[in-house]
């Protein structure tokens, strides 16, 4: 047993060795190099004084252009990874993603909506948030109704609403103007992290934190949901209560994020079940680790998105077309694994 705790904690801290390099990595790469010795003296230098030795361009490029986003890619990988897990662990299905009961598609029509009528970023911003939590209100309340089946039914409620959403969106591509509002549209549904600035962060990262903490602290009682429900209530666990609280904060996270940045796909599908390979199916250490390593993944993506062409790839591309290929390898893995203990 301690070996394993052992070998557990040193894989933990691999993680955040891990988040530290994709952090130096996403402020010093770039088309203006930052190398560590400038970027430790520039934070060292908001808190004491210290010769200047940087330009003022490379300290306005730290702190007004990579800080706010790297914060944001930190939260948002964070969030959508940990909401991804917490779905899984109350679906007891690792096909499940955070916007099973519609919240990406309920955010992505409001966004359209605000983006239809002229209205500026921070509308688009909360008419996405509003939209996201509407759409998952619908789904639950219409998955209340399903008897027989409590989980079935939000599963189905979820697909009804998400389809639905996302007729509208559809429809609001085809009546848009095609020179100006359907291509702003078009790109802020494939996910972005390049407009967002300082002042949009605490707005953003406070919902985010508010729902995530819930998760962490009751990841022990996520484990309960795998067994039935009359062995749950005799270890005093309150099933319906606590997929009541996963919800209610899983779809803040997630509305939140997608009301930042956009539609980012797969970062709370794959990073959850690669966690799973790591860690087993203990949510005690799935959840921490897919905080981390979700932050990690979305950093080094958006790295990627910005310097690997001269325009800026959308981020939601390329967690795409990483996370489908990367998640196939991962199901076809497990079931090889699986089908070698059976020999």
């Amino acid at each position: 047993m301690a070996d394993m705790t052992k070998k557990y904690r040193s894989k933990m801290a691999l993680l955040i060795v891990i988040l530290i390099a994709a952090v130096f990595l996403a402020f010093g790469l770039g088309r203006y190099t930052v190398y560590p010795g400038e970027l430790i003296k520039i934070f060292v230098s908001r808190f004491i004084s210290i010769t200047k030795t940087w330009s003022d361009t490379t300290e306005a490029i730290v702190l007004n252009l990579r800080l706010p986003r790297i914060i944001s890619g930190i939260v948002i990988g964070a969030g959508l990874s940990v909401a991804g897990a917490s779905y899984q662990g109350m679906f007891r299905n690792p096909m499940v993603s955070p916007d099973v009961l519609g919240a990406s598609a309920g955010s992505g029509f409001g966004a359209a909506l605000s983006i239809l009528l002229g209205l500026g970023w921070a509308i688009t911003s909360l008419s996405a948030f509003a939209f996201g939590l509407a759409a998952v209100t619908l789904a639950y309340l219409i998955g209340r109704l399903f008897n027989r089946d409590e989980v079935l039914g939000l599963v189905l409620a979820g697909i009804m609403i998400s389809t639905l959403f996302t007729s509208f969106t559809s429809f609001i591509k085809l009546i848009s103007d095609t020179d100006s509002v359907l291509p702003a549209i078009t790109y802020w549904l494939m996910g972005s992290l390049s407009s967002i600035r300082m002042e949009d962060l605490f707005p953003g990262i406070l919902p985010i934190i508010a729902g995530a903490i819930p998760l962490f602290l009751l990841r022990w009682q996520l484990n309960m949901l795998t067994v039935s429900e009359d062995e749950a209530r005799s270890m005093g666990v309150n099933t319906s209560a606590l997929r009541g609280v996963i919800i209610v904060c899983s779809t803040l996270i997630t509305a939140t994020c997608v009301a930042m940045s956009g539609l980012i796909g797969w970062v709370g599908l794959v990073i959850p079940h690669f966690c799973r390979m790591l860690f087993g199916h203990d949510n005690r250490l799935v959840i921490p680790a897919s905080m981390l390593l979700g932050a990690s993944y979305l950093l080094i993506v958006d790295t990627v998105a910005r310097v690997v062409a001269t325009t800026e790839i959308p981020i939601g591309i390329l967690t795409s077309v990483i996370g489908a290929p990367v998640f196939i390898y991962l199901m076809l893995s497990g079931k090889l694994r699986r089908r070698n203990r059976e020999v």
